[in-house]
């Protein structure tokens, strides 16, 4: 049946579309490895090979690999010549005539006449050699963060504390380092002697003594170093980084704090969140806290502070990164000033140890480094001052990484908006955002602020048993 061609023109005409073209790109996940047995380009790409855990784990994952397909490929090159050449005895050697006896070393002859020991026999009672396991029997598992763990993190540029060039020099300290020990020393009142009691510290110590698992570090000891941390939305903890981009050669697990603090995403303009998504955005969970330069690694009495310290390492590299990508939003070359904006900090068996993290570009090289220096170290089980003092570095070092955080976030959104064409989508009310008072006295954020606190009683008030009402207490940490 043919349509007349007038009926057929009066039906509605659409464009052509092509869905492909006009929908956007999809972002490309990032493939980072899991759980502590890491891909073998790990392990061919690192300068020194040590002796740990993992480093046998994947030995015996390859020996069990190799030694199947070696065996398969043995095939003798001529079979049945051989087979129907000894078939009768082999060839007739009864016309030689004066050649001397074959000669064996001594190694040899050794070898023939000694009779197997006990441990070969029972190696081969189990099995093939080959195929024995080197996994040692008493070693302590330090999960991916381990000694070859941090010769790779060497190897890509991300230095950690104390480190020593092979030729003797010493990596240079942040230019502003001596500049954030002083404002981290700055007194608090919350931390007053008649605000943080010695009766307040005994509890704290018990507190310590009786948490042996990470969880409980977190809950019940690091909460009270911390006091109020003010807004929830702007602190989390034990989420994989999984959306932010490789920081070597892909071969790492993604970063995982057990604490860190960043801006909540809406102080961010929209296009430099889509823009720097694998920089600064950690989690596809996108109401979790951005560019996060404050990061903590809490570890139990039976942790291991070494492994709490490459993790601190790890986790401020990446926060360094963070910073400096919103710092040189928009620019043409990325400047390093060497100054540090993102803090690290351990705790393990009741020490504090605090860390600065810091990008730096040597000369006549396109790669860039990272630095880890430390700031101070601190006993908060020995006495009720060295608490004291200890806490007050951590909620100052706190405060003061948010500073950089904000100011990074404001001229990066000031960039965005006096560029022509480009429409900022930032509300000025962010100012209020995730905000901790870096002063003592000031007061609790009024209604009229668009973002109210609402914090529930600190740690260190509940360890008080004459604390004072939630109303008439200060907004002070």
């Amino acid at each position: 049946m043919h349509m007349n061609p007038q009926i057929r023109s009066r039906k509605r005409q659409y464009p052509e579309q092509h869905p492909l073209q006009a929908s956007p790109k999809k972002k490309q996940k990032v493939d980072h490895p899991s759980g502590s047995q890491l891909p073998a380009a790990f392990w061919d790409n690192l300068s020194e090979v040590w002796l740990t855990r993992n480093a046998l784990r994947e030995l015996d994952r390859r020996n069990q690999q190799s030694t199947p397909s070696v065996l398969s490929q043995a095939q003798p090159s001529i079979p049945l010549t051989l087979e129907r050449f000894a078939r009768q005895g082999g060839p007739d050697l009864s016309d030689l005539r004066g050649h001397p006896e074959p000669e064996m070393n001594s190694r040899r002859s050794k070898y023939r006449v000694q009779k197997p020991s006990l441990s070969v026999s029972r190696s081969a009672s189990r099995g093939s050699s080959t195929s024995r396991s080197t996994k040692p029997s008493t070693t302590k598992s330090s999960g991916p963060y381990d000694r070859d763990f941090q010769q790779h993190l060497i190897d890509h540029g991300i230095y950690p504390h104390a480190y020593e060039y092979p030729d003797g020099r010493i990596p240079q300290k942040p230019r502003n380092w001596s500049d954030i020990k002083e404002r981290l020393a700055r007194q608090r009142s919350s931390l007053s002697p008649s605000n943080f009691t010695d009766e307040m510290h005994e509890k704290f110590v018990r507190a310590d003594a009786h948490a042996f698992k990470e969880k409980q570090i977190t809950e019940s000891v690091i909460s009270v170093i911390e006091g109020d941390n003010g807004d929830a939305r702007c602190v989390a903890g034990g989420i994989p980084f999984r959306n932010l981009d490789h920081l070597t050669d892909g071969t790492l697990v993604p970063g995982n704090p057990d604490r860190y603090y960043g801006a909540r995403p809406e102080q961010l303009d929209r296009q430099i969140r889509n823009k720097l998504d694998d920089q600064i955005v950690p989690s596809t969970q996108h109401d979790l806290p951005v560019a996060p330069n404050f990061f903590l690694a809490a570890k139990g009495p039976d942790g291991s502070a070494s492994v709490a310290r490459r993790q601190a390492c790890y986790d401020g590299a990446l926060g360094a990164r963070a910073l400096l990508s919103l710092q040189e939003y928009g620019k043409d070359e990325p400047r390093f000033d060497n100054n540090a904006y993102t803090i690290s900090s351990i705790y393990h068996d009741g020490t504090l140890k605090m860390f600065t993290s810091h990008p730096s570009r040597p000369i006549a090289s396109d790669k860039t480094e990272y630095y880890m220096t430390q700031l101070g170290s601190f006993s908060l089980t020995h006495d009720a001052e060295v608490f004291r003092q200890g806490a007050t570095w951590y909620r100052n070092g706190r405060d003061w990484a948010k500073e950089q955080r904000d100011e990074a976030i404001k001229q990066a959104n000031e960039r965005v908006t006096n560029n022509p064409g480009i429409s900022s989508a930032v509300n000025e009310s962010f100012g209020t955002v995730c905000e901790v008072s870096s002063n003592d006295s000031a007061a609790s954020a009024t209604e009229q602020s668009y973002f109210s606190f609402n914090a529930t009683d600190t740690p260190e008030e509940s360890l008080r048993s004459d604390s004072p009402k939630r109303s008439q207490r200060k907004h002070d940490e």
